[in-house]
Order: structure tokens, then C-alpha cells, then sequence
């Protein structure tokens, strides 16, 4: 492992202050992508500033009775904590999916959602990758891309972003509140993400010292209701094939409001709004849903080998809406 060095900041100030110092600093907080990444040799960071022991470490409700979750609450807290458990079941389902309880123990909110993908290129430095090195190439659009995008991937990067959590933040409206050096701002988790386009290298659209504080979400109105769901190839500790997040509202035998959002097709989670769209005043039947998860997969375009996906997406989509829409009536969730 390359020698680098350490500091634990004090506050956020201090963390965003030390990054930017230095060219290779990156902040580290629970470590369970970070360290991998180092001993894999895919990270090489000089400066690691320790940001676990700042006070971000709280689920608080806000005055708009949404909840503010603090950056470093660990996984297996966050899948516990009651009000998550009842009104954004999406993301408890979410997180108790992801990793081992060992890892959810350690694992936080703000590094869970900034964890790079797990694309075999990316963790072979033999191999060339334009997300670890741009302009190397992309070895997994002709090699093994089983588990890769199908949605919004370029001929620079075909890899997937790994988060449960982030699908289900983004289908929940879910937003980011950063500390940077010129102040702090707000980012809506479906937009933090970007698509790899010719930089495969740039996951999200944060600036280099941006530091996530804490993550927002918004209140549930009565009746509306949430889940998660995810296949993988094996019942735990294994990515998601292809996961779905969906938020559902039907009165009167309708679906008044919908979010839906996928994981494991694209190189971020996979906001579906033309399935919202499809779907809102729509009859709360099968048939809208089906027509909603077509609409959503209508640009897919698959590699060679993983065009299971598209099917598998699309089943899963439909089946989610519909455990949803027979709960009406039992509150929110």
C-alpha cells in the first residue's frame, strides 16, 4: 500500500480546508469502499482526512416534518430507525439489501451514496479503464459486461453505479446538503449523479473538497406509500441485476402520484419519469404498470449478454407497483 498521510478533522470547515491543500486528499469516513479501493491500488490517496467522528452522526426530524439524516450515520442505524422504518420504507428495504450487517455497522449515509462501481475493469489496475485512467478505453463494452448498464452508457464506460440507498433517495426526492469552500448548498440526489458520457472518470457532479453533510428528506403525505426491491444472483451480500424503487399514491382506484427509479442499469440510479408520467391519473391496474415499466426501458440498449435485464426490470417494476397498490388504504409507509 503507497505510504499517505492522516488527519482527523475537527469540523467540516477544517476537512474542507485540509482537501484543499493538497491535490490528492480524499476524505474517508467508514472506509468500506475507500479501503478496498487502496489495497486494490485503484485509490492512491496522499492526504486521507477523517471525517467519521464529526457530529453528522444524527436523524433529526425538520420543521417541514421531512427527516435530516447527518452524513455519518451508519447503514444498519439508518434501516433501524422507526420513522424511516414506517414512512420511507424504500429506504430501510434499502439498506438492509446492501452488504453484510457487519459492513452496514460501519458503512455511512454520505459514503454509501459516493461509492465507486464495481466493475471488474475498474478494480483490475491491469486492465485499462476510462473511469480509473481516461482514454485507456473501455474493455467491458466487448468483454465481461453481464452485470453492466443497459440505460444511459456511452462507448467510454457501460459500468453501473452500486448504491441501494441512492435508488431509493432518489425515487423518495431525497436532497444532498454539501459543504464546499464557498459555502454550502443543496443538490437533489437524482441530480448528484451523472452519466459518463466522454468523462467515465467523473461519477457525480460535486466539485473536488465538496463534503456531504447530511441528507434531506422530505415529508410523506398521508396515503402514499414506498418500497424497494432487488435481484441479484444471490439472496445476500451481492449487487443488484437490476433493483426498483417506487413511491405510490392510489385513491379511488388511481394512482394520484408515483416515483420510480432503477438500479443496476445505469451509471447512476435510473430516474423513471417517463413511467411517472405514464402513470399519474392512470387506473391502478396491471396494465398501466406494465405500460408505465415500458415506457421507462423504452431506450434501453443492451450489450451483448445482459439483455436479461430488460425483461427482468420491467417484471420487477410491475410487481412492486402492484404489492403497492394493495396496500391503500393502510397509511403511510
Amino acid at each position: 500500500m503507497k505510504p499517505f498521510a492522516y488527519l482527523r478533522a475537527g469540523s467540516a470547515a477544517e476537512a474542507v480546508a485540509a482537501f484543499a491543500s493538497r491535490s490528492d486528499a480524499q476524505y474517508l469516513a467508514g472506509g468500506t469502499n475507500l479501503v478496498d479501493l487502496m489495497r486494490l491500488g485503484v485509490a492512491t490517496p496522499g492526504l486521507l482526512i477523517d471525517v467519521g467522528r464529526l457530529p453528522m452522526d444524527r436523524i433529526d426530524g425538520t420543521p417541514a416534518g421531512g427527516l435530516l439524516i447527518g452524513a455519518t450515520v451508519r447503514n444498519s442505524d439508518l434501516a433501524a430507525h422507526p420513522v424511516v422504518r414506517s414512512r420511507y420504507t424504500a429506504l430501510s428495504q434499502s439498506v438492509l439489501s446492501g452488504a453484510s450487517g457487519q459492513l452496514r455497522n460501519t458503512a455511512t449515509t454520505g459514503g454509501n451514496l459516493l461509492q465507486r462501481t464495481r466493475c471488474t475493469y475498474f478494480q483490475d489496475i491491469t486492465k485499462p479503464c476510462n473511469k480509473r485512467t481516461p482514454g485507456t478505453g473501455c474493455p467491458a463494452l466487448n468483454g465481461v459486461h453481464r452485470d453492466l448498464a443497459v440505460l444511459g452508457h456511452s462507448e467510454h464506460c457501460v459500468a453501473t453505479h452500486p448504491s441501494d440507498m441512492a435508488v431509493a433517495l432518489a425515487a423518495l426526492d431525497a436532497t444532498v446538503h454539501v459543504h464546499a469552500a464557498t459555502g454550502e448548498r443543496t443538490v437533489p440526489v437524482r441530480d448528484l449523479y451523472r452519466l459518463p458520457g466522454d468523462r467515465a472518470d467523473l461519477d457525480t457532479g460535486l466539485r473536488p473538497g465538496d463534503l456531504i453533510t447530511g441528507v434531506e428528506l422530505p415529508p410523506v403525505p398521508a396515503g402514499v406509500r414506498s418500497a424497494y426491491r432487488k435481484a441479484r444472483d444471490r439472496a445476500s451480500y451481492a449487487f443488484a441485476l437490476v433493483s426498483v424503487a417506487a413511491v405510490l399514491d392510489v385513491r379511488d382506484g388511481r394512482v394520484r402520484h408515483a416515483a420510480l427509479a432503477f438500479g443496476g442499469l445505469a451509471h447512476r440510479p435510473w430516474r423513471a419519469d417517463a413511467a411517472e408520467d405514464a402513470l399519474t391519473g392512470a387506473p391502478a391496474t396491471r396494465a398501466s404498470y406494465v405500460q408505465a415499466a415500458d415506457a421507462a426501458l423504452e431506450g434501453a440498449v443492451p450489450l451483448r449478454d445482459n439483455g436479461f435485464k430488460v425483461p427482468l426490470a420491467r417484471n420487477l417494476a410491475v410487481d412492486v407497483l402492484t404489492r403497492l397498490a394493495t396496500t391503500e388504504g393502510e397509511g403511510p409507509s
